[in-house]
């Protein structure tokens, strides 16, 4: 964990400021993964023909999300009667199977709200940020840092799963120890079958936040 040396909220708002400032768009951060999709690489510190390969997948995988992913008229009237000015603040890899379904999810929302700012930035970039909002000690993503627009103020946070997704992990890991890999290929169908309305449910309540 990264030692703060001076008043820590004042430190961690300065590197909240630092990421958003060399932050990506979502359609940045799409054609980021595609191009590494195309020459067979990925984002990150570690270069592996695993990841590479997921960065693919992922790549496919997002395309499709953009394209399928709905939200209710009903959801969608009721989200814009919000004024409350946010930034949503992402930390992921392009090789993150969970940020594939939940990034379209919140570039979909960001979309339907003009006060809401999503900015994508990499995890290995930025290890004191990603080690400030750790998920049981480890550096899980993505995570989505919620923000007060203009005063950087955490509102709170989310990931790297939405809540069921969560549940379904945790099962697996009492029971096996560890993920498997078919294991997370029934996540992602999961995911699929779900159409994004869990991690959707999840997102809404931080919207929400005071």
């Amino acid at each position: 964990m990264h030692t703060l040396t001076e008043n820590p909220i004042k430190s961690i708002s300065k590197m909240i400021q630092n990421a958003i400032s060399k932050a990506m768009t979502y359609a940045e951060y799409r054609t980021l993964v595609a191009e590494l999709a195309a020459i067979n690489s990925s984002t990150g510190n570690e270069q592996t023909e695993a990841l590479a390969n997921y960065t693919q997948l992922n790549d496919r995988r997002m395309r499709r999300w953009d394209k399928t992913l709905k939200i209710s008229e009903a959801l969608e009237t009721t989200l814009k009667s919000s004024t409350k000015k946010t930034t949503w603040l992402v930390l992921t890899e392009s090789w993150c199977g969970d940020a594939s379904p939940s990034l379209p999810v919140m570039n979909k929302l960001a979309e339907l709200l003009p006060n809401l700012d999503l900015k994508i930035v990499l995890r290995d970039e930025n290890p004191e940020l990603m080690d400030l909002f750790l998920t049981n000690g480890a550096r899980s993503i993505p995570k989505l840092i919620a923000l007060e627009s203009g005063t950087n103020k955490v509102l709170g946070e989310w990931g790297p799963r939405s809540t069921l997704a969560t549940k379904m992990v945790e099962s697996y890991k009492a029971e096996h120890g560890k993920l498997s890999p078919e294991f997370k290929q029934e996540l992602q169908v999961w995911y699929n079958k779900d159409k994004g309305q869990d991690i959707l449910a999840d997102l809404v309540k931080l919207l929400t936040l005071e």
